[in-house]
């Protein structure tokens, strides 16, 4: 006989929402892991003891993170998936009859108190925190990479670069993404990144960078910055910034003295690509911070017409000379001074030559300088460690560390395709910053939810 399906006409239900969420569900590992005990502490201040209570600021922060971790871009969106999915409302500790919070809910805590306490970058401190107790870290070898992720501004409302006046601009007056705009005018991940102007300036969103780097159309984008532990591709650190090359570099420098501070963690090793393989950089990795730099330079001075390169040349420290494949000396400086003070090396860049008699008595000048009368050869103030650089390229765990580095451009891929974080949704530097805060604590949160399962664990017990 055919069954028929009829609405029971019980008046009362026994239902255990608990019983109704899978064992095995990504959500129920992630709860696990997610630290809200921090949220009541941080925003104590900013509630009154009197009144009416507030919407739970937990459930806010559980239902950005269950946004994140499932890529859900729109609010009005996760409003409806937390109404309907029942292990969303577990996770978020709503009963059937409670009611979900209205999406405007999400922007009011967003400027208010959570960007007033920094609560989102506490909660990714805290997951951080949760993966190196996990063992997650080793805190041997970092990487460090950016991405850039679309503005959400329209390209055709800009201003181009010459009739762009920031003095015409009323603070008062002017919407919030440009308000932050002139907050980070003289911040080193900004506007004191470079004194070089955009070409485009947006209008809705004029900290974001005009920029062709996808060599497509050019558009308005941010850069997001990661250091990762390369051991389980933890995201150790993040940051929002122009994107150039400057600040990126930048970041890179604020990330690693930052995790040092905060979790005591300083890598012996660090690799990237070639935008961070600037002498400055490679200078400040070594000698202020003690770490290896497996990042790949770019030598102009390699030549490839047949003539001897300056890798031909022998660098003597001790003397400050190089030594041309023939033997001879190529010196600063030949003259005798009376203050031997004003031979001493100067800083910046410094030129070493050999003699016109050398080089024209010189068997190898057709190999050397054949349309010069001398040889000579530019040294940069932090050549030696442009030089330590090309050491440890040559080391042969330089190959491993370059697969690493790998780890890094795979995060971006997940964030982007899984996470769908390819265009931004809020602007201005605070909400750009407050965007891949939520997603790295996303990541690590799947992270630790994969490779620190409890269900596994109950299995082996049994």
């Amino acid at each position: 006989m055919m069954g028929t399906q009829e609405a029971s006409a019980l008046l009362f239900y026994d239902f255990d929402l608990e019983a109704h969420v899978p064992s095995d569900h990504m959500l129920r590992e992630i709860d696990r892991f997610l630290d809200v005990g921090i949220i009541r502490q941080q925003l104590n201040q900013y509630y009154s003891h009197l009144g009416r209570p507030s919407i739970d600021p937990e459930l806010i922060v559980r239902m950005l993170v269950v946004g994140y971790v499932m890529g859900i871009r729109s609010e009005r969106r996760l409003c409806d998936e937390v109404h309907l999915n029942l292990a969303y409302r577990w996770f978020c500790r709503l009963g059937l009859n409670q009611k979900v919070p209205d999406h405007s809910t999400f922007s009011k805590y967003r400027h208010g108190k959570f960007r007033d306490s920094d609560l989102l970058r506490s909660v990714f401190e805290a997951t951080i925190a949760r993966c190196i107790s996990e063992g997650l870290v080793g805190g041997h070898g970092f990487a460090v990479d950016a991405s850039l992720i679309e503005a959400d501004v329209d390209r055709m409302n800009s201003t181009a670069q010459a009739e762009w006046d920031i003095s015409a601009i009323d603070p008062d007056d002017a919407p919030r993404a440009v308000r932050e705009y002139l907050d980070v005018l003289d911040d080193k991940a900004f506007g004191a990144s470079t004194p070089v102007k955009p070409k485009f300036t947006s209008h809705s969103d004029p900290a974001s960078q005009w920029t062709a780097a996808r060599k497509g159309p050019a558009i308005f984008t941010y850069s997001n910055n990661y250091l990762i532990d390369t051991d389980h591709s933890v995201i150790m650190d993040i940051e929002a910034t122009r994107s150039i090359r400057q600040a990126e570099v930048g970041a890179a420098q604020t990330m690693i003295d930052r995790t040092e501070e905060r979790f005591s963690i300083k890598p012996d090793w660090l690799v990237a690509d070639t935008a961070y393989g600037s002498a400055e950089n490679l200078a400040w990795l070594t000698k202020k911070r003690g770490i290896i730099p497996f990042i790949p330079l770019i030598d102009k001075s390699e030549r490839t017409d047949g003539t001897f390169s300056r890798s031909d040349f022998e660098w003597d420290e001790n003397n400050d000379r190089y030594t041309c494949p023939e033997g001879q000396h190529l010196l600063q400086s030949r003259r005798n001074y009376s203050d031997p003070r004003r031979k001493e090396p100067r800083t910046g860049r410094r030129r070493y030559r050999a003699t016109k008699a050398i080089c024209d008595a010189c068997p190898s000048k057709l190999k050397c300088c054949p349309n010069t009368h001398t040889r000579f050869i530019g040294r940069e103030e932090h050549e030696d460690a442009r030089d330590f650089a090309r050491l440890a390229a040559k080391s042969p765990f330089n190959p491993k560390a370059q697969a690493k580095r790998k780890k890094v451009e795979m995060l971006f891929a997940h964030l982007k395709s899984i996470l769908g974080l390819g265009r931004l949704r809020l602007r201005g530097p605070c909400g750009v910053r407050d965007e891949f805060t939520l997603a790295a604590i996303a990541q690590n949160l799947r992270k630790l939810a994969k490779l620190r399962p409890k269900t596994v664990e109950s299995r082996i017990a049994i």
